[in-house]
């Protein structure tokens, strides 16, 4: 299982590359936005780790290039910032997770695991509803127009949906199942995640995603 650390701390950058070592991964490093891409283009990576603030090029811009390569990419987000708007902004940009310095090394790791499994998560893999034709082990949506690559996320997400359609679902019971917690800024990367689905879903007639308001959402599927 091979991660790519971006970390411009070099002191921070080297114990964590060694604590995830032990715990089984193997890690390649890099020490700013730019190496980092060069060496995500070299390499296969499984999971990606970005430092925000960096030199050369940010996480931010860094995330953006490599979701360009790969829209299923899983992307954790290190920050010495604790600011709404850099919180929201990684989520909008489509992280899987992100986490506040200083933290536990052993923290990451559990994130890491976490995502993986679900990553990984055995389900709902193909399904066909009118014209859309979706392919959950390739993260594909298609319909008689157009197809688009989910993120992990979003496939998550709409296969969470899927199974649950016609069901009413707590926005609070959907952070716990697919995130693990119910947190504000989950909640507004959740809600970016919704208004993208609903629009690969629009030119679907039998397919209805729909916010109840005060509780959460339902997807209605009319198969008539």
């Amino acid at each position: 299982m091979n991660i790519l650390l971006v970390e411009d701390d070099i002191d921070l950058q080297k114990v964590l590359a060694q604590y995830l070592e032990l715990s089984g991964f193997n890690v390649i490093t890099a020490n700013h936005g730019r190496q980092g891409l060069e060496k995500f283009h070299k390499s296969h990576i499984d999971i990606c780790i970005f430092d925000i603030l960096m030199p050369v090029m940010d996480g931010f811009s860094l995330a953006v290039k490599v979701r360009e390569m790969d829209a299923g990419m899983p992307i954790i987000f290190l920050t010495a910032k604790n600011q709404k708007e850099d919180r929201l902004k990684g989520l909008k940009i489509g992280a899987d997770d992100y986490i506040t310095k200083p933290f536990e090394a052993e923290e990451l790791v559990l994130r890491i695991h976490n995502i993986l499994k679900r990553s990984g998560k055995k389900g709902l893999e193909s399904i066909q509803l009118g014209q859309i034709n979706i392919k959950f082990d390739e993260l594909v949506i298609k319909d008689s127009v157009q197809e688009h690559q989910l993120t992990l996320r979003e496939g998550e997400l709409l296969r969470y949906l899927l199974e649950n359609k016609n069901q009413v679902l707590k926005r609070e019971e959907i952070l716990r199942d697919l995130w693990g917690k119910d947190d504000y800024f989950l909640g507004r990367s959740m809600d970016v995640f919704i208004s993208r689905i609903r629009k690969y879903l629009k030119n679907e007639e039998s397919l209805q995603l729909e916010t109840v308001r005060g509780v959460g959402f339902i997807l209605k599927y009319d198969k008539h």
